[in-house]
């Protein structure tokens, strides 16, 4: 399916961690995929919607390389970019990542992604993890399934 198709009658998206780091480290086999969806982004033709999940997810390898280069990519890419919004994790998010991740066995990350993207109405949830797609709740888009 290519991006297009992906994001028919989406205008709030959510992005896992995997397609921002994809991005910024230009991973040769989704770079292009999440090129086009950030594009998208850049073009107000959608909102990204991400947990501040992400943002500490991203920053440990930079952090931990002393990596000031990389560190400065994600945090220009997360804070800075317009049509892309950090959502707090706060109780009403805590509470549903706890539903969530007691129903259908999630991680505490991921269950904290699918009810930051539930709570800020996304319609789609853009990852590379396949098996999220057993959550009802959020359309789950899978990076590796589509095509720029």
């Amino acid at each position: 399916m290519t991006v297009d198709e992906s994001l028919q009658g989406v205008i709030r998206l959510s992005l896992d961690t995997a397609p921002i780091i994809y991005f910024v480290e230009a991973n040769p086999a989704y770079v292009d995929v999440c090129r086009a969806v950030l594009r998208r982004v850049s073009d107000g033709s959608i909102t990204a919607h991400t947990s501040a999940v992400t943002l500490t997810e991203t920053l440990v390898l930079p952090l931990r390389t002393q990596n000031t280069v990389l560190e400065a990519e994600y945090r220009d890419l997360l804070l800075n970019t317009n049509g892309v919004v950090i959502l707090p994790v706060d109780a009403a998010v805590a509470e549903r990542a706890a539903d969530l991740r007691a129903r259908y066995n999630l991680k505490t990350p991921d269950a904290l992604q699918v009810a930051t993207a539930m709570a800020a109405g996304c319609e789609a949830l853009l990852t590379n993890d396949a098996g999220l797609r057993r959550v009802a709740e959020v359309r789950m888009l899978v990076l590796s399934e589509l095509t720029a």
